[in-house]
């Protein structure tokens, strides 16, 4: 397993990548598939890698408390900001590695890591089977008994039915493998047009063409996307 090249974007590109990912899940499929696995209302919600904060602008409303974490400053001062909007008061930040969280045992009620656990797995390279699972076994020491674990991926941009990225096959595989639940989506890219599409998805997914197509919302690009969960005994 290699790591893709994206800790420049994540280290100083951090408005440029929200740039892309707002495009994203313009159907608003992704929320709906959260919390089909858990409705999360009321609860403390711990966000691993919420870089600018895509997916905690979703789930803040209505959660007792989120903690959003992520191993970059560089993004979570953006993520802040789309926070501060909000004008909540039920959350704060954290920086963060997935292998070793500054967190209490048993503190929390769900973890949610999207787009971004995978990399527990990736950075241990050649060892990232025993990276993967000593984030996860911080996941089960932070997690209240019973609760659940979600972990969002990707399963193919540019594809219409779920492709599995090569790098990412060993770590789904093993979520696969140790009592993991699944189920996919599709969170497809709309842009304003043909421009904005290749320059958003060359910025982050390379020069490679991009399936896309135009209808009367925008370009279309397709993405599809996978949640794993589990609970902690």
């Amino acid at each position: 397993m290699s790591v893709p090249e994206h800790k420049t974007i994540y280290t100083s590109a951090a408005a440029r990548y929200q740039a892309l990912v707002e495009r994203e899940d313009y159907q608003g499929n992704l929320l709906l598939a959260i919390q089909s696995i858990d409705p999360l209302a009321g609860k403390d919600v711990l966000e691993l890698g919420a870089g600018t904060a895509r997916i905690s602008c979703l789930i803040a409303p209505g959660l007792r408390r989120l903690v959003a974490a992520d191993i970059s400053h560089h993004m979570l001062l953006l993520g802040k900001a789309r926070l501060d909007v909000l004008g909540l008061r039920n959350w704060q930040l954290s920086l963060a590695a997935h292998w070793a969280l500054p967190f209490a045992s048993n503190s929390g009620d769900v973890i949610l890591s999207g787009w971004n656990f995978c990399y527990a797995a990736l950075q241990a390279k050649n060892d990232w089977q025993s990276g993967l699972e000593q984030a996860l076994s911080e996941v089960k020491r932070v997690l209240r008994p019973g609760v659940v674990v979600i972990l969002i991926e990707s399963l193919g941009t540019g594809f219409t039915s779920p492709n599995r990225p090569e790098v990412l096959v060993d770590y789904l595989a093993y979520l696969d493998s140790h009592g993991f639940n699944s189920e996919w989506i599709r969170t497809d890219y709309c842009f304003e047009d043909e421009a904005e599409a290749r320059d958003l998805t060359q910025f982050f997914f390379g020069e490679a063409p991009m399936p896309m197509w135009e209808t009367k919302e925008g370009v279309i690009v397709p993405e599809c996307t996978g949640l794993w969960w589990k609970s902690f005994d």
